[in-house]
């Protein structure tokens, strides 16, 4: 009798739209999860994959722009947050009808923070939109939701990987998708010899191509250090909320993973990623289908 598949994907922001290539290569292999649990950016994926949209999901996020995503900040002076998150899920429900997580095609649970005690909350019934919704509830950017009379906000503060929720879903096997393996101290700096990558003389199109995507990259971190307030010449509010968060959720990801090791642990490499590059779908889709290859035989052993 073939093992229950449970997959916890994990909290990472932006470097979540890798969870669509490990989904993606996983179901080459013939392996579709009976259960999945999701946490903050893990739980939109889940969600999406859990309701057959999957494949609307992945175009969607690989046409994103980086206009497109200032376009979805609500922001706000309210207390809470900066970011409302109205506009993204209003687009998100027009993606997707907000159906009861009970209606999905594969059972589907998401882990979130109650604000008032950090009790871990576990949402397997409601709106699946409200569920994501207080999933990625990222404290200092999004507004926290009332959800079932509770303030809630992202599951990444207790449970960055949802392996026990996983099993508490009736999973014999659990694949565990972490984003935050190498966040911490290794993030590698860019040289200006790097930045500059020197095309052959003759490549014209290579140059111009090149130097328009510098210009963009150079407009969006821009525009994020006005958005956040940032000074040129120290740590602004998105690099500290940034950089604090990584900390937080590399140790305690570090703490659950020891007290409840998944059957097969997949990490895709993802530092370079930050935590508002949304449209770097491309990249980080390729990296999760690449470290599923890379563990091919682990599957083939186990299922």
């Amino acid at each position: 009798m073939r093992p229950k598949i449970g997959i916890a994907l994990g909290s990472g922001s932006a470097r979540g739209w890798s969870h669509i290539g490990v989904l993606n290569a996983l179901a080459d292999l013939g392996i579709r999860p009976d259960v999945i649990a999701g946490c903050s950016i893990g739980a939109l994926v889940g969600a999406a994959y859990a309701n057959n949209q999957e494949v609307e999901l992945e175009a969607w996020v690989r046409s994103l722009s980086w206009k497109e995503i200032v376009g979805f900040l609500d922001l706000s002076v309210a207390p809470g947050g900066l970011i409302h998150g109205d506009k993204l899920l209003e687009f998100a429900s027009r993606k997707s009808p907000d159906i009861d997580i009970s209606s999905l095609s594969i059972p589907f649970g998401a882990v979130a923070t109650e604000l008032k005690t950090g009790r871990e909350v576990w949402l397997r019934e409601g709106k699946v939109l409200d569920a994501v919704r207080a999933s990625i509830s990222l404290p200092g950017l999004f507004k926290p939701v009332k959800f079932h009379g509770e303030w809630l906000v992202d599951g990444g503060l207790v449970n960055p990987v949802p392996i026990s929720l996983c099993r508490a879903m009736g999973a014999d096997v659990v694949i565990a998708v972490n984003l935050n393996s190498d966040l911490v101290g290794r993030r590698p700096l860019k040289t200006k010899a790097e930045d500059e990558v020197v095309q052959p003389i003759g490549d014209l199109w290579g140059r111009i191509s090149d130097s328009f995507k510098r210009k963009l990259n150079e407009g969006k971190k821009e525009l994020l250090m006005q958005i956040m307030g940032e000074q040129h010449d120290s740590p602004g509010s998105y690099e500290v909320l940034s950089s604090s968060l990584n900390i937080m959720q590399d140790r305690i990801t570090r703490s659950r993973l020891a007290g409840e090791p998944p059957e097969i642990l997949l990490e895709p490499k993802l530092a370079h990623i930050g935590l508002m590059d949304f449209d770097q779908a491309d990249e980080a889709i390729a990296e999760g289908r690449a470290c599923v290859e890379k563990a091919k035989h682990h599957f083939l052993d186990l299922l």
